[in-house]
């Protein structure tokens, strides 16, 4: 590796992970943990099963319970019987649901007050630089 690409990624990982705690920024907004307000995303997509909602936040079963039995208290979500298989529960986001979801997507998606700051022409160049990496 080179000495350059570490230093490139170095500044890319503060500016992106370290500079600004987001996740603590969601926390302190919606007073809940962060993997709540992942499970709030990640329902305002579509409902879906608890396993399945299990899967998506890498958690196991019983812990995905606890978050859904929290969320279902606060009135951002309801379970719901799965009507293609009755032993299975869907999870539904309330409207409640999905404006705590809006607040955490702005708040993880807003960029950085550094790039913000950047002059246009440099804005270009790096969107140009970004845009050969992927």
């Amino acid at each position: 590796m080179s000495e350059e690409a570490a230093r490139v990624y170095a500044v890319m990982r503060r500016l992106v992970l370290e500079a600004d705690d987001r996740k603590q920024r969601v926390v302190d907004a919606l007073g809940m943990s962060y993997i709540r307000s992942r499970a709030l995303r990640a329902l305002a997509v579509e409902p879906i099963r608890m396993s399945e909602l299990a899967v998506r936040l890498v958690t196991d079963k019983p812990y995905t319970t606890v978050v859904v039995d929290d969320l279902e208290a606060r009135g951002l979500v309801v379970r719901e019987q799965d009507p293609d298989d009755r032993r299975c529960k869907i999870v539904r986001i309330t409207p409640a649901g999905r404006e705590a979801a809006e607040t955490a997507t702005r708040i993880i998606t807003a960029p950085p007050t550094e790039l913000v700051a950047l002059p246009p022409e440099d804005l270009e160049a790096l969107d140009r630089i970004l845009g050969k990496l992927h």
